[in-house]
């Protein structure tokens, strides 16, 4: 009988984070529902049907407040179903995987009522559970082992002879180039040597997929980011009275500060401007990374939290940008990763 394969960090992390999250979001729906009927609440509502877009929706305060316990309800729902797969998904139960992933997709959308962070990190959770070594776990296949020159800190070509190949105690050893002859560990720089970068985690030959999946989630994370400012640019340039006039009616003390329509302008294409430029920066460092550029995957590293710090500051005033947000830890953890170290470091001896 075949030992049972050890369940990698990468699903026990997403497999509680599902449980977890799921959990809070069953919590926090109650604390919603139980708060719909307030005077606070029914004010909101109201203020948010009287202006674009909730004004074109046709719903007056009771009808908004009754979809909303229905779409509150669903995310429960959703969210007690996750909960329990997440369970199934930590025994290796290859359904409960499938099961999350499906219903991860409606508690994404109707969790947003309760603010989207949770069901957000339910919904990149299951996603991590597609990605190596998880995926080779669920499949049945057992992660490869480490050999023993790599644990010793030898190189596997250059591995020192085991005790059974060792010449006897008292014989000459052999010259080097002779079978059982300890072959010369390497040098670099200054007679410093050269160990491996991941000791204990065999050098990949073929590329990770982690490393594709963040070279994707960048691209299409800079792709909307460079779309959205520069659409956002060429509208108040092409109409900035409509611009304004939208701006002023929906905060009526705009201007009041001091704050002039120009200065808005250029603060707009200087934003749009630094974002474009950043994108098309990211993309190149994607380009590079899946090329096995070391010096750029740690540009890309720092790329990624910096701009996911800074979208989690924009999500105070806009909570669709946690998703770029969640796209962006992503994708720094994936660069993270042994086997994409360990990729790396075969492709660059003095990549970190």
């Amino acid at each position: 009988m075949s030992e049972p394969l050890p369940r990698p960090r990468q699903v026990t992390m997403a497999g509680w984070m599902i449980v977890g999250g799921s959990v809070l979001v069953v919590a926090t729906v109650f604390d919603t529902i139980t708060s719909l009927n307030t005077l606070e609440t029914r004010d909101a509502v109201a203020q948010f049907l009287s202006e674009p877009p909730g004004q074109g929706l046709g719903l007056d305060v009771s009808g908004a407040l009754l979809v909303l316990q229905t779409v509150s309800m669903v995310a429960a729902g959703c969210a007690a179903v996750a909960a329990v797969l997440g369970f199934h998904v930590l025994r290796r139960h290859r359904g409960a995987r499938l099961g999350v992933t499906v219903v991860a997709v409606p508690l994404f959308f109707t969790g947003m009522v309760t603010g989207g962070f949770l069901s957000s990190l339910v919904a990149a959770s299951a996603l991590l559970l597609w990605l190596a070594p998880a995926r080779d776990w669920f499949d049945g296949v057992p992660a490869r082992p480490s050999s023993e020159p790599a644990r010793a800190g030898w190189p596997p070509e250059q591995a020192p002879p085991s005790p059974e190949q060792a010449p006897p105690s008292g014989s000459a050893a052999p010259p080097p180039g002779q079978v059982g002859a300890p072959a010369p560990r390497p040098h670099q720089g200054f007679g410093m040597q050269v160990a491996p970068a991941a000791v204990g985690v065999p050098v990949p030959r073929r590329r990770p997929a982690a490393v594709m999946w963040a070279c994707v989630l960048t691209w299409v994370i800079s792709g909307l980011a460079a779309l959205m400012m520069a659409l956002s640019a060429l509208v108040i340039a092409v109409a900035p009275d409509l611009v304004f006039e939208e701006l002023r009616r929906q905060n009526p003390g705009f201007g009041s500060e001091g704050v002039t329509d120009r200065a808005v302008q250029v603060a707009t294409y200087v934003t749009a401007g630094v974002t474009v430029v950043w994108a098309l920066a990211a993309a190149v460092l994607a380009v590079l990374v899946l090329r096995g550029t070391g010096w750029a995957r740690i540009a890309l590293l720092v790329s990624a939290i910096t701009a996911g710090v800074t979208c989690l500051l924009a999500s105070l005033a806009s909570i669709v940008m946690v998703l770029p947000a969640f796209g962006c830890a992503v994708t720094f953890s994936l660069l993270l990763r042994p086997e994409v170290r360990a990729w790396f470091a075969g492709h660059d001896p003095m990549h970190p």
